[in-house]
């Protein structure tokens, strides 16, 4: 493994341990570039916007050769570090995740997002059991390679709006955080939760980091630090604001034949050709 992976992985596992981390989500290397400019410290992927980029709908509907490309590109384009999301690993099996992870790492990321939603409406979360082992699989892919990754599991009980009420979604949040930091994770991710009630409940109950979503609504990262979360990030919202704007200024150079809605965000020729300079 070259060094410069190694000292990433430990700058973005210093990071996510010392809290208050605002992570931005990159779908391409324009993007990413973007973010860096901003002075954010680390990048992470955004599969759903990756997936739009290409033309796909979210849900593991791009094939895994070509996310992999996708964030080798996202990787190459900066130099802080980079985590990838992986969806659910691309595979049902902890052999499969390992090899997703085992291509994540080579493509340079220091970190993965990976989620226990199986795609089904009979079973909607793999096994508590199943999904520790899969996380242990991707635990022991990322030190084969000498990194020590961090790994922010996804739990889905908010994301599908599971359990009869509120309380047994949360406890169904709990049982499976608790398992998944045991298992070898590095944060429990909490989709769409945003309500800093609830986020202190589970940041007690759990014990260790959690991490959320950016959404439209949702209070300020401060209020969802102060109520427990150790990481927030943007995942597809920024996608999605610059698909709104590009609608935008579509409808109004359609409608009207001016150019004030380009004027209005125009980044400039010369800014552009400076912020792709080679590295």
């Amino acid at each position: 493994m070259p060094a410069p992976q190694s000292s990433a992985a430990a700058e973005f596992q210093a990071m996510n341990r010392a809290g208050r981390l605002l992570l931005p989500n990159a779908w391409d290397a324009a993007s990413a570039r973007i973010f860096e400019a901003a002075g954010f410290p680390a990048i992470g992927t955004t599969s759903a916007g990756i997936a739009y980029a290409n033309g796909l709908r979210d849900g593991q509907q791009i094939a895994p050769d070509a996310m992999i490309r996708e964030i080798a590109a996202i990787v190459a384009a900066v130099r802080c570090p980079v985590t990838a999301d992986i969806e659910a690993g691309y595979g049902e099996s902890a052999d499969r995740v390992a090899e997703t992870v085992n291509a994540v790492v080579q493509a340079g990321a220091v970190g993965i997002n990976l989620e226990d939603s199986r795609g089904s409406a009979d079973t909607p979360l793999f096994d508590v059991a199943d999904q520790q082992r899969r996380i242990a699989a991707a635990r022991a892919a990322g030190d084969r390679h000498g990194v020590r990754l961090v790994i922010n599991a996804r739990t889905d009980p908010f994301m599908l709006s599971l359990g009869a009420d509120l309380d047994e979604r949360v406890a169904m949040t709990i049982e499976r955080g608790r398992a998944y930091l045991d298992a070898g994770a590095d944060l429990v991710f909490v989709p769409p939760l945003i309500d800093p009630v609830i986020v202190r409940r589970l940041a007690d109950a759990i014990g260790g980091p959690i991490s959320l979503m950016a959404l439209p609504g949702a209070p300020p990262a401060d209020e969802l630090f102060a109520a427990g979360a150790a990481r927030v990030s943007l995942g597809h919202t920024a996608m999605l604001a610059m698909l709104g704007a590009l609608r935008d200024l579509a409808a109004s150079v359609r409608e009207t034949g001016t150019w004030t809605a380009i004027e209005r965000t125009f980044y400039g020729n010369r800014e552009a050709y400076d912020l792709f300079a080679p590295r």
